[in-house]
């Protein structure tokens, strides 16, 4: 026996093992009962966190309203208007300017909807003495006449109708769901807004003295780059809800006060929101004939190459800076990860770990290396 041997048996080592082991085979209900519990209490937050989705969902959606008001509320501080001051002045704007909208839509999609809802046979009739019909019947042939035929049999009918009015009742339903939904995330921004400064001190004392000045750094550097993506992607889409107006008004297409909201809306999705409103917005200008649809979208295709090769630069490059394959990758895990959300939040997400990569990752390889 050498040394070494001696060294790594001894009387301990021979006793330790077995007393462990026994304990274990001693007592198999206890351990049985700590591993089921284990497991029991990791199915029990699982379950909490899916019901909670809703909920953690609208506070990631007021945090990143309130970093981008948040820009907004320090450039009137730098202008001698206390922060609480600020905030009303930037939350009454907003509502004004929601209520504004409302009153002049609402009442006109109303209106013009139960017209729609009157007048759906003769739109029928007059979608069959179209053009579009007629390419539809010179491809499809007795398919779109059978198809047609259907679509009117199903519209003239009483039951079929209240079909469809339950069926807007539920988009009611839905809509005011979404409204209260809207309503909640404003107050918790607003709440945010108010104690960002306090908050951002809080995670700050987290980290040990030494780091927190560093830290502090970062968290600004993240918050400024969140900020100013929120509200360069909110200026891009006003740009896109001013067109889709002047389009809609110049080639008389209809409910053009409608589509230039829902073109602000959708066009706020990161990539794709462009894309999705310039393929819906020409579909419903096929109605009014070939020609309105084809200057639409030549025009509109025309103000997205502008938007992506001189708007969007100049807007993001200032308050974000993010290598173009990794927006395209960052926006599609996050819209399959969190939907709408993680779409618009991932580019901020991404620019924020390049910044922490190459203030903390890389410093400390390159400290390696000259050590």
């Amino acid at each position: 026996m050498t040394d070494q041997d001696t060294d790594t048996i001894t009387p301990e080592n021979v006793q330790e093992a077995p007393r462990t082991t026994s304990t274990t085979l001693k007592r198999p209900f206890a351990s049985g009962f700590i591993l089921t519990l284990g497991g029991l209490v990791a199915i029990a937050a699982g379950t909490a966190f899916s019901h909670l989705s809703t909920v953690l969902i609208s506070v990631a959606f007021a945090l990143f309203a309130a970093l981008g008001l948040d820009p907004v509320v320090r450039w009137l501080e730098q202008r001698d208007v206390r922060r609480p001051w600020g905030i009303v002045i930037v939350y009454v704007s907003f509502a004004m300017i929601v209520v504004g909208v409302l009153l002049l839509i609402v009442p006109t999609v109303v209106s013009q909807v139960s017209q729609i809802i009157a007048d759906l046979p003769k739109l029928v009739q007059a979608f069959e003495k179209s053009e579009v019909y007629a390419w539809l019947d010179d491809v499809f042939g007795a398919e779109a006449s059978s198809l047609m035929h259907q679509v009117t049999s199903f519209l003239t009918q009483p039951t079929h109708i209240a079909t469809i009015g339950q069926g807007v009742f539920r988009v009611g339903m839905t809509i005011v769901s979404t409204l209260s939904g809207v309503i909640i995330v404003l107050v918790l921004s607003l709440y945010f807004l108010a104690s960002l400064p306090a908050i951002k001190v809080g995670f700050n004392r987290l980290a040990p003295a030494h780091s927190r000045a560093r830290l502090a750094s970062m968290t600004e550097q993240i918050t400024d780059s969140v900020g100013g993506y929120l509200m360069g992607m909110v200026a891009l889409a006003f740009c896109n809800a001013v067109v889709a107006l002047v389009l809609h008004l110049a080639l008389q297409l209809p409910f053009p006060m409608l589509m230039a909201v829902v073109a602000f809306c959708v066009t706020l999705i990161p990539l794709v929101g462009s894309v999705i409103y310039c393929g819906l917005a020409t579909a419903l200008a096929l109605f009014s004939g070939w020609l309105p649809a084809l200057v639409f979208a030549a025009i509109y295709l025309a103000y997205m190459q502008v938007e992506a090769y001189v708007l969007t630069p100049k807007v993001m490059n200032r308050a974000i800076s993010v290598p173009g394959a990794l927006v395209v990758i960052g926006a599609l895990v996050g819209g399959t990860l969190l939907g709408l959300l993680g779409a618009l939040i991932a580019i901020p997400v991404t620019a924020s770990i390049l910044l922490i990569v190459k203030q903390v990752v890389v410093p400390k390889q390159d400290a390696k290396l000259t050590a």
